[in-house]
């Protein structure tokens, strides 16, 4: 291939998935399907499983897109954690969030356990279980304009999920690699707690000179300019330093959502260019999509399925029961926490790495599952909002 031809591809391509996501957006619009799945379902059409249609080198950017497009969630999230917000919803998005994690690992790990399955894959998949998919959550929040306490609530357990989902994993790791022998489980709970609590120190560090130097060119809010490259350079500077690049984005989102009184709209700048990074964000991951793992997952993997389902409604019922929180919020919550993709197979394949005999069990339960949560989760967010009044107009 000329170079020509490369360029031509690349220009083609790219404006051939902006004009599909601008369907999605369209048909979403007329039918009860949220365009999230709209354009799981395409990119799964148009990729490699069906039509195979994708260049290889788009498959290849997936990763990075990724990274910048979970960096904008992240970072939009954090607006949600001020403290005006959290002195209304903090215990009760704290004790939803920790119920939630806490509970899904520990039915999906008794439950296994109990028949039969080995103790390292149970172990395993408890670590697993918990993780969320905040991309698609916010998304939907965004698609419909969902406005209501349930919303504010179910956005910030989101915010917070994956930080004790990280906790939990690192920890069961470490006891899964002190059960096989390895030793270094001490390793692995340092390096745990170095993703999280590293990830908050860089946010707030970056999070303090953006809150007050940014929105100072143009008087009231931060040029995208400025917004933007705060963003990626914060996403990319935790890569560097091997921390959550979600959770540094969305300390950083905190930090600047707090400090900088002088912005009429802090975040403006941000939820104007993040769209076209989540149309090519959703393609691709609809694109790395296999159906035939979901007949390859089997019992453990129906299981893990419906383990998840029932920690998650459970564990938010108990939580927000001890919170003392309004009861159709703990009622339908867990039902809105089900998408699950990225972060559950980036652990998923860090378990494989540290325990290859596993990854074959792991990873297919998991990439079997995140298609059914990844498609079936965001309709059943959106019936929920539907249902509790946060969205009024469908």
């Amino acid at each position: 291939m000329t170079h020509t031809q490369s360029i031509a591809e690349i220009l083609i391509t790219f404006g051939g998935l902006f004009l599909v996501g601008l369907l999605a957006d369209l048909a979403g619009r007329r039918t009860p399907l949220p365009r999230v799945t709209l354009l799981l379902l395409t990119g799964f059409v148009i990729g490699p499983s069906v039509l195979d249609w994708l260049p290889q080198f788009i498959i290849a950017w997936f990763p990075v897109l990724t990274d910048i497009a979970l960096a904008m969630i992240g970072f939009l999230l954090g607006q949600r954690l001020t403290l005006p917000s959290l002195r209304k919803l903090g215990r009760s998005v704290l004790s939803m969030s920790i119920g939630e994690v806490v509970l899904t690992s520990v039915l999906m790990f008794s439950v296994l356990a109990t028949f039969g399955v080995p103790v390292e894959i149970a172990l395993l998949l408890a670590g697993i279980a918990p993780a969320t998919a905040p991309a698609a959550t916010v998304d939907i929040v965004s698609e419909y304009r969902a406005k209501g306490k349930f919303t504010n609530t179910l956005l910030g357990i989101v915010a917070i999920d994956d930080a004790w989902g990280l906790l939990m994993f690192s920890l069961l790791l470490a006891l899964v690699q002190a059960l096989s022998g390895q030793g270094g489980a001490a390793d692995v709970i340092v390096s745990g707690a170095w993703d999280v609590g590293g990830a908050l120190l860089l946010g707030a560090a970056l999070g303090v000179p953006m809150a007050y130097l940014t929105g100072r060119i143009r008087p009231g809010q931060p040029t995208q300019a400025e917004a933007l490259g705060m963003v990626l350079l914060c996403a990319g500077l935790a890569v560097w330093a091997n921390v959550s690049y979600i959770l540094a984005a969305m300390m950083l989102g905190a930090v600047v959502a707090n400090l900088a009184r002088h912005h009429e709209r802090p975040f403006h700048a941000i939820e104007g260019i993040e769209w076209p990074f989540l149309i090519l964000f959703f393609l691709l991951a609809g694109a790395t999509l296999h159906v035939e793992t979901l007949a390859e997952v089997g019992l453990l993997g129906l299981a893990y399925i419906a383990l998840r389902m029932a920690g998650r409604i459970m564990g938010t019922r108990l939580g927000g029961w001890l919170s003392g929180t309004e009861p159709t919020t703990r009622q339908w919550i867990g039902l809105a926490l089900l998408p699950q993709a990225g972060v559950a197979i980036g652990m998923a394949l860090l378990a494989g790495q540290r325990f290859p005999e596993l990854q074959d069990t792991i990873l297919t339960v998991i990439l079997g599952s995140t298609v059914f949560f990844e498609l079936l989760g965001p309709v059943v967010t959106r019936h929920v909002l539907v249902r509790v009044g946060d969205i009024r107009k469908v």
